[in-house]
């Protein structure tokens, strides 16, 4: 048991639910690793008391914060700072104390894109000069948007069923970049793409347990067509949408890792400190250990 002393740091996640959260297990599981005097908590915070809180935890000393749904909008109005592709994202999910023309508080930042940006490298795929198809248009699928064209897609194609949420985000990107990159598409016209060897991401919660065999495209030639595929979920650890991957002979990965790196860049901008390779590992089999025996345990 970590021996928590009036010089242990906090840092913390606001959200609703957070019971099932495994951040706690990530930044703990650092903590020990390094030997940081920090825990972290999670904390149930009602969507009109996240200002509240906010200041609250600045007011306790509260180190860093993460923020998950609903609060990453909302939290955007309790910062004295936002980093600016987080503020073109419009959305924030880690904290930090800092001071800006005299007024302390936080600052916000997104580290979700940075998440799926290290679980890429990792697994050997480049965004660059790459077709992108998004299957989704929710908060996900715009940070992950503003990544593809950060790290040099060539196109990227949003399709959703509610084609006017799809084109909101291909307009802030194409604006926030000012190149036309990013198109939208109903995703029933999915079979009109003039696109080959695609990345795919799958950023909806389609297929999340216990739906584990539901999937948004089930045709076999979208699968056939892609290079290589992505699903930001991670429990089931294979989902039907890596399942169809695979069975056409393309690798696809789940968003176990991708959450691991956002939470270690959110580590690192807590504690000016990098993470190395063989730590984020042990983590990561922790992780593994952790989460799918508990996701077995839900099945039985």
């Amino acid at each position: 048991m970590k021996d928590i002393k009036g010089t242990t740091n906090v840092c913390c996640l606001i959200g609703n639910p957070v019971a099932h959260s495994i951040s706690p297990l990530i930044h703990n599981t650092l903590a020990q690793l390094r030997g940081d005097d920090l825990v972290y908590v999670p904390f149930k915070v009602e969507e009109n008391r996240v200002e509240e809180a906010v200041k609250g935890a600045y007011a306790l000393n509260v180190l860093g914060m993460n923020v998950t749904v609903p609060h990453k909008q909302h939290v955007l109005q309790a910062l004295v700072e936002t980093d600016s592709i987080a503020q073109a994202i419009g959305a924030v999910n880690t904290l930090v104390r800092t001071t800006k023309d005299g007024i302390s508080g936080y600052k916000g930042y997104n580290t979700d894109i940075l998440g799926l940006e290290r679980e890429l490298e990792d697994v050997g795929v480049s965004l660059k000069d790459k077709e992108i198809v998004l299957l989704g248009a929710g908060g996900a699928a715009r940070a992950i948007a503003f990544l593809c064209v950060q790290k040099g897609a060539s196109q990227v194609v949003i399709l959703n069923r509610t084609i006017s949420k799809a084109n909101s985000i291909a307009v802030a990107v194409n604006q926030y970049f000012n190149q036309s990159i990013v198109k939208a598409m109903d995703i029933k016209d999915y079979d009109k793409m003039a696109l080959n060897d695609y990345i795919a991401i799958q950023t909806t919660s389609v297929g999340l347990h216990p739906n584990n065999d539901d999937v948004i495209i089930c045709d076999d030639q979208f699968y056939k067509n892609a290079a290589a595929g992505v699903d930001i979920i991670y429990n089931p650890s294979t989902t039907k949408f890596m399942k169809l991957m695979h069975k056409h002979g393309k690798p696809a990965y789940n968003g176990l890792k991708m959450l691991l790196y956002q939470g270690i860049a959110a580590y690192e901008l807590w504690l000016n400190c990098t993470i190395t390779k063989e730590m984020a590992d042990k983590v990561y089999d922790v992780m593994e250990k952790n989460c799918f025996a508990a996701f077995r345990n839900e099945d039985k």
